[in-house]
């Protein structure tokens, strides 16, 4: 029986119960104190929408790999019906718990596609997952039974925004998810342990500048100063030259980025945009192809999958110092 009708039927046997209860209800007058039962519900503000669970969700379904990822590494797999939007393979310490979980689209799934799952809590890694084109409009969903959860540091509105995006705020992502898929102790382990390597970490000390290149020929767009590309290039000792620019990732111009002159091009590696395709734009570019980083190939790559809030920003810092030491 589909979800809507099982539940319109299950509240009329509940309607059709309370004069019965009521009846053989015993005095409350004469029954002792009692005490409130123990409750698994968490409730949490996710960009804005009050986000409830009663109790760990069954059937999950996850959009974008930063949030099959962080499922995973909480041990939560095997309640992961459905996944959809990789954007890259898992890595090799999740591979085996993510292989059989069934792909439901390379990019966003349509709404028919996720309920035919009969899901309960859909994790979506940006907030524009969630649309009537979609995997449906995140009030439509709620009413079918079906919560619906947003990584937080991909929140659009300002004020939800983390404004910079720091380790603090991953980690309590982290915490924050474990508490809604019931796997509070896993992310408790999961945030010690990646504090323990970053504590490990010796950022890079020369003071060299970065541009973070993740897309476009014709107009590159480039980490700016609040999101991830910040986080990650900050963190491995670069200093950011957008930094001063209030947004996650922006559009700019090749002659923005020849005057800034950086010393190092941070390069978002992928399938369908490979950092040697970047290599090639910005050699073949004439306002960037006698930039110093360019003629003495000093570029630096991060996976795709590592360039968005996730459970692999610390290992995507610990790559980038690597790839210093080498220069």
């Amino acid at each position: 029986m589909p979800r809507t009708l099982r539940t319109l039927a299950a509240l009329s046997l509940a309607a059709l119960a309370v004069p019965a209860l009521a009846s053989c209800a015993p005095d409350a007058s004469a029954a002792p104190e009692s005490t409130s039962p123990v409750s698994d519900a968490v409730t949490v503000d996710n960009c804005g929408t009050e986000v409830t669970v009663d109790g760990p969700p069954q059937r999950i379904v996850t959009v974008k790999s930063s949030t099959l990822e962080l499922a995973l590494a909480l041990g939560a797999g095997d309640r992961i019906v459905g996944t959809a939007y990789s954007d890259g393979p898992l890595p090799a310490d999740l591979a085996s718990a993510g292989a059989d979980i069934p792909v439901l689209a390379d990019k966003v799934p349509s709404q028919e596609t996720v309920l035919a799952l009969n899901p309960d809590f859909v994790f979506a890694g940006w907030e524009s997952n969630f649309s009537a084109d979609g995997v449906g409009e995140r009030d439509a969903l709620q009413q079918l039974g079906v919560t619906t959860y947003v990584a937080p540091a991909a929140c659009q509105e300002k004020e939800y925004q983390p404004d910079p995006l720091t380790f603090d705020a991953v980690f309590d992502s982290f915490l924050q998810a474990g508490d809604l898929l019931g796997e509070k102790e896993a992310a408790q382990k999961l945030v010690a342990a990646q504090k323990a390597q970053l504590a490990k970490l010796t950022p890079d000390d020369r003071g060299l500048t970065a541009v973070w290149y993740s897309s476009g020929s014709d107009q590159p767009f480039v980490g700016a100063g609040i999101g991830a590309p910040q986080l990650l290039m900050h963190s491995a000792g670069l200093t950011n030259a957008f930094a001063d620019v209030k947004e996650s990732w922006f559009s700019t111009s090749w002659e923005k980025v020849a005057d800034l002159d950086p010393d190092v091009i941070v390069l978002v590696d992928s399938t369908w945009n490979t950092a040697q395709h970047k290599i090639d734009v910005l050699k073949a570019n004439p306002v960037t192809s006698t930039l110093k980083a360019v003629r003495d190939d000093a570029f630096l790559t991060v996976d795709f999958p590592a360039t968005e809030s996730g459970v692999r920003n610390v290992d995507a810092v610990a790559s980038l110092i690597d790839q210093l030491a080498e220069r």
